[in-house]
Order: structure tokens, then C-alpha cells, then sequence
């Protein structure tokens, strides 16, 4: 391990918790970051890496764009922070109105607006949505899925799956969450509308909450007729359809939204990671008549809100990142280079003694490692995201038990980094 990294490392040590970061015993893992551009990374010895995280999942349009870049440093000179529910600033109600045309607006072809609650991570925007529709119905329960991933928080864990996360916590829990099955690409339906139905029957959910694909979870991608399913459940049942499109929105599976390819119309929609491109915002939009109707006007204190909410510099970087996004073309781009990208890991041979599973949507790919016998290989597969790194690709595990490796890259990557990338791995698992 180079001084540069040790030092930083040895500092985290003295003064980070030590489940804030895996360090390898060998120095394997990790790199420092010390800056990026476009797909690229340097770490602090100057080494260069390809990036095929995103830096999960922000970066969709490229690491510090000129325009994105521009835009925060304009606003920090004019105005660097302000009173999100007290004393707003003209970029709120911008990036706001924008959010709506580009939601609620578009799919209804004006028909309905959005209204938008700024947050600033995404667990965040997930609680918004869960406070709006337990305003909005009545009803406390929420209807979430396995495998599904929500943030962190103290009410988004009642809709995390995984118990690695919520177990150490489950005492404290409010336990309003009920998880059923999430279906994978192939399932039918009807035992999902069955099991469903079955508990929406009692009426005492307010939500479901789903992710269209499952990013943390394993890159779990649902039949085609999932989230049109959900949809009619909630209209049948009097519950409202909260779909997380932090990670899959702002073109990543190869439309502007991922629901927009079942042309699913949700209650309400959180956003975050690509919203910005890398400052902390996230936002909950939801139908303007729901939202009117969870949410009470202000007799001079909301009800919901934070320090930093809707912050100046943030919505500044998220206008401009939308911009760019469009610019590009970049959902159109994710979906022809992610069919490509498909194709080529494909090609990966599976390693001796195991299976290989590809899938995903547009730039959002997964590549599940599993013996003969049906287990995760785990352990391989962080051997083989070790190897890559240093081979100069940044790549992540994903799903319950790390057997996933996933490929979330920069939406304007080039076809010869990915190329490359699958070129890599080949030699790698072999």
C-alpha cells in the first residue's frame, strides 16, 4: 500500500467507526479517491480507473461535467445556502416546476402536475413518501418487497429488506412494513396478484413500495406486467403506488424514468443519486391532488422539513444536470449501449464448477456468480472485483449475499471502455 492511501486509511481508522469502511488486511481494497472526470478516476498515488459504478449511480451523465461544475460555482458565489421553508430562493420553485414537467406533466400529457418535497438523501425521500401517504389514506402499513433496499433511516428500514441492516435496530422499529415475494423476469404473476390481494383484502395499507428494478438487491428485474399489476392493486384497493426510482431514474435503465416502460403512472416517485450528479438532494414528487391532500397549508411551521432542504446550490447542480441529460440523450444512449453491453457479457464464461446469470435494463446490468449447486459464490466473486480493480476498473457486489457483480457506469461511457471492461473480465474468471 502507497504512504498517500495509507495515511488516509490510517485516519479513518483513528477516527471513523470501523464498520464505516472494509479495509483489506492484504491492502487490496480500497483505493482513496483523489478526483474524476467523465468515466475516469485517479486515485491519491495517480493510478487511473475506469469507473463502472457511477459512484453508485450519481454520475449518470460523467464525473464533474463542465456545465454541472459551472452552474454549483455560479450559485455558491451568489447565494450558497438559504431558508428552505421559511425564506425560499427562486431556484427551489424552478427546479421544482422542472420536476413536474418532466413527471407527472409528461406522462399525462398535462393532464396532472407534481408537487414536489425536497429531501437531502434518498432514504429521505422515501420517508416523505411514506409520511404523505399515511396523511393521504390514513393507514399506517406499508406493502414492500424482498430483497428490497430503501435507505437506512429509521422509518425507510421498515421497508428494507435485508436483515443485515435492520436487525440490529428491529426493537426500535415502528414493524408497519409487511414484505412480500418480488418477482423475477420469467415468474408469472399470478401467485404475486394472489399473495397480494390477499393482504391489500384487510385495507389496512396506505403504500406499496416497490423499486421497478431492484439495484442493491441483486439487479432484480420483475415481469414485464409487475408495476401495471401494482398499479391496479392500489386503484382496486385505496392505496397509493410509491415507486423508488433513486437508483433506476434519470435514464439509467434506458428511459427518463424506469416506469415509463410498462407505462406505469405512480402516486408518488423518489428521486436522488443522478439528480444532481454529486450533491446531496433527493426529492419525493408526488400528484399534486394527493400531495394537497396529505399535506395541510402552513400556519407558519411545516410539519416536515430540514435545515438543508431544497438547498440552493444542489437544485442549481440538479437543473443543470437535467440539461445535460437531455442535451446528450442520454436514456436513449443507456438503452442501445446497455443491449450492447448485454450482449457482450454474455460472452463471459462461467468459471469451473458454476453458473453465470446476466440481466438488467439499459446501463444498469448484473452478472450473478452461483456454483453448481445453487450458492452464492461470494467470495469469487469479490476476488474477481478485486482483480478488475486492479486492472483499473471500478466495479461493486451487489445483491443479499454479494454474489452479483454489477455494472451501473457513467451513461456517456464509451463502447470501448465497456468492450475493454468485459474483455477483462473474461480473462479474469477464467
Amino acid at each position: 500500500m502507497k504512504t498517500k492511501t495509507r495515511n488516509v486509511l490510517d485516519l479513518l481508522r483513528a477516527y471513523e467507526p470501523a464498520n464505516m469502511l472494509w479495509i483489506a488486511p492484504d491492502g487490496s481494497w480500497p483505493i482513496v479517491w483523489a478526483r474524476a472526470r467523465g468515466t475516469n478516476v485517479w486515485d491519491a498515488e495517480g493510478r487511473k480507473y475506469t469507473d463502472l459504478t457511477a459512484a453508485f449511480g450519481v454520475a449518470a451523465a460523467g464525473h464533474s461535467p463542465e456545465r454541472l461544475v459551472a452552474a454549483g460555482r455560479r450559485q455558491m458565489g451568489r447565494l450558497l445556502h438559504a431558508m428552505g421553508d421559511v425564506h425560499p430562493h427562486p431556484l427551489k420553485g424552478q427546479l421544482a416546476r422542472e420536476l413536474s414537467r418532466l413527471t407527472f406533466e409528461r406522462w399525462t400529457s398535462g393532464a396532472t402536475a407534481g408537487k414536489t418535497i425536497f429531501a437531502n438523501s434518498g432514504f429521505e425521500a422515501v420517508e416523505a413518501a411514506l409520511k404523505t401517504a399515511m396523511l393521504a389514506t390514513g393507514k399506517r402499513r406499508i406493502l414492500a418487497f424482498t430483497g428490497a433496499y430503501h435507505g437506512l433511516g429509521y422509518g425507510a428500514l421498515n421497508a428494507t429488506h435485508r436483515a443485515y441492516f435492520r436487525g440490529p435496530f428491529v426493537s426500535q422499529l415502528g414493524r408497519f412494513g409487511r414484505f412480500a415475494p418480488f418477482p423475477k423476469e420469467g415468474d408469472s404473476l399470478a401467485g404475486t396478484e394472489r399473495r397480494l390481494a390477499r393482504l391489500l383484502r384487510s385495507r389496512q395499507f396506505g403504500a406499496i413500495l416497490a423499486e421497478p428494478i431492484q439495484a442493491r438487491g441483486g439487479i432484480n428485474v420483475p415481469p414485464e406486467g409487475f408495476l401495471p399489476l401494482l398499479r391496479s392493486l392500489c386503484d382496486h384497493y385505496g392505496a397509493l403506488l410509491v415507486l423508488d426510482e433513486i437508483y433506476t431514474g434519470f435514464g439509467r435503465t434506458g428511459t427518463w424514468f424506469a416506469c415509463e416502460q410498462s407505462g406505469t403512472v405512480p402516486d408518488l416517485i423518489c428521486l436522488g443519486k443522478a439528480l444532481t450528479g454529486g450533491f446531496p438532494l433527493s426529492a419525493c414528487v408526488g400528484r399534486a391532488a394527493i400531495m394537497d391532500a396529505a399535506w395541510p397549508a402552513s400556519t407558519g411551521e411545516a410539519i416536515h422539513t430540514s435545515t438543508f432542504q431544497g438547498h440552493p446550490v444542489g437544485c442549481a447542480m440538479a437543473l443543470a444536470q437535467i440539461r445535460e441529460i437531455g442535451r446528450h440523450s442520454l436514456p436513449k444512449r443507456s438503452a442501445a449501449l446497455g443491449a450492447w453491453l448485454m450482449r457482450q457479457l454474455r460472452t463471459v464464461p462461467a468459471p469451473a464448477g458454476h453458473t453465470i446469470q446476466i440481466r438488467g435494463r439499459g446501463l444498469m446490468a448484473g452478472l450473478e456468480i452461483r456454483t453448481d449447486r445453487g450458492q452464492p459464490a461470494t467470495a469469487l466473486v469479490l476476488e474477481t472485483v478485486k482483480n478488475m480493480l486492479h486492472r483499473g476498473f471500478i466495479l461493486l457486489p451487489e445483491g443479499e449475499f454479494g454474489n452479483v457483480i454489477s455494472f451501473t457506469p457513467p451513461l456517456i461511457i464509451a463502447k470501448s471502455r465497456l468492450a475493454a471492461a468485459a474483455a477483462a473480465l473474461r480473462e479474469v474468471l477464467r
